[in-house]
């Protein structure tokens, strides 16, 4: 690290104003702050500072590293649910992780190509510094999307995600809506084909020659996707080669789905990790949870064979498709969500409800959570205004009575 740090120091003359490379000060600057800590310091004549040791990078790292159990857990389940696909009766434990791992490694190498390319680009157009909002992002598109999404449409996803969404608005920190979920949204609406059927959510193919591939026109549907087929008050999901899948089998995530939802088990080590660093707020966790099991009752006590998902009992609503993971890595975004402390309530209480109308009453639409978070996302703003109004007034009347 030290010869490291004795080379970033000689070249450091070359990225300056009147260097060479002056073009690229931003990607300099970027490199730099991303392997150490900044060295500018608040000088002495200024006025005080608020220091803290949690800076924007290392908030970054701590959400990669609280993914990072929903990923390896990924890796297992796509090669695992490959396995199933192909008939094997055997599941090598590291066979699977490696089929896992290079599926999903060239998505997430055109996530980060693509998104930083654009970042750093725009940095340097701007002549600011790179933000480090993408190190989280860049990672997240991958794991809501299905383990084979073609890789030129992820890259159009993202490309328009980052550019439209955030960084017109200014880059990181003043997006309205959430980066990750706009790409996802982009691609199911874009390419709907390749985001829901019954043919994405299990890969078949064999990454850079390994593994093998399974039979031509193989199909298995997610639970939610095959909620639509059934009626009446029983349910019953089913896997790969017919067997029942349990609620066990879906908290614990062998089941088909995007690659980095299916396991809430993985979903909640991650949520106390993000929660023991301060990092996500608690309030809308369990809001976004709150939500969604009051309007699960209602709608399961007010169940009819029109909308089958109304039979799903309240609690399990829960361990499908994308809920619990919204709920703690996608609702918790601090950027666009509620500011308030009254408002977080209201957001996710709002969110986990709207996520089980969409889909328990929208039969069209099996998964509901990524439009529930977008949409409240841009009332956001009006709650923590109605929330900041309401404590006005109350402040108000307090202060009439006071001097009466």
């Amino acid at each position: 690290m030290a010869q490291l740090r004795k080379f970033l120091d000689r070249i450091r003359p070359q990225f300056e104003p009147e260097g060479k490379l002056h073009a690229l000060h931003s990607f300099y600057e970027g490199m730099e702050t991303f392997l150490y800590t900044p060295r500018t310091r608040a000088a002495a004549t200024e006025a005080a500072q608020i220091h803290d040791s949690m800076d924007s990078k290392r908030t970054m790292i701590i959400v990669v590293l609280a993914l990072m159990p929903c990923f390896l857990f990924g890796m297992y389940n796509t090669g695992y649910q490959h396995w199933l696909a192909t008939g094997a009766t055997e599941f090598p434990f590291w066979s699977l992780m490696l089929y896992g791992l290079l599926t999903i490694l060239p998505r997430v190498a055109v996530a980060y190509v693509v998104g930083l390319g654009i970042e750093f680009a725009v940095a340097q157009w701007r002549r600011e510094e790179i933000q480090e909002g993408f190190l989280v992002t860049g990672i997240l598109v991958p794991m809501i999307c299905p383990a084979e999404i073609p890789l030129w449409m992820l890259a159009v996803a993202v490309a328009f995600s980052v550019i439209f969404v955030k960084e017109v608005f200014g880059g990181t920190g003043y997006n309205v809506l959430n980066v990750a979920l706009v790409a996802r949204a982009f691609l199911f609406f874009a390419y709907p084909a390749q985001m829901s059927g019954d043919k994405v959510y299990v890969a078949t193919g064999t990454p850079f020659g390994y593994g093998e591939a399974a039979a031509d026109g193989f199909s298995c549907a997610t639970p939610l996707g095959q909620i639509a087929t059934q009626s009446g008050p029983t349910l019953s999901f089913e896997g790969i080669g017919g067997q029942a899948i349990s609620a066990w089998d879906a908290f614990v995530g062998l089941i088909p789905g995007s690659f980095g939802e299916t396991s809430t088990l993985c979903i909640i080590i991650g949520a106390i990790l993000l929660l023991a660093a301060g990092i996500a707020n608690w309030r809308i966790i369990v809001s976004v949870i709150a939500g969604g099991l009051v309007m699960g009752w209602i709608a399961n006590a007010t169940a009819t064979p029109t909308y089958p998902a109304s039979y799903i009992p309240a609690w399990e609503q829960l361990l499908y498709g994308g809920f619990a993971f919204a709920a703690v890595f996608m609702a918790t975004d601090p950027v666009t969500a509620a500011r308030t402390t009254v408002g977080k309530y209201i957001y996710g209480f709002l969110i986990g409800a709207v996520a089980i109308i969409i889909r328990v009453y929208n039969t069209g639409y099996p998964e509901g959570a990524m439009l529930a978070v977008l949409l409240m996302n841009c009332f956001a703003p009006l709650i923590d205004w109605c929330v900041v109004r309401a404590n006005v007034r109350r402040r108000l009347n307090r202060a009439k009575i006071a001097r009466s």
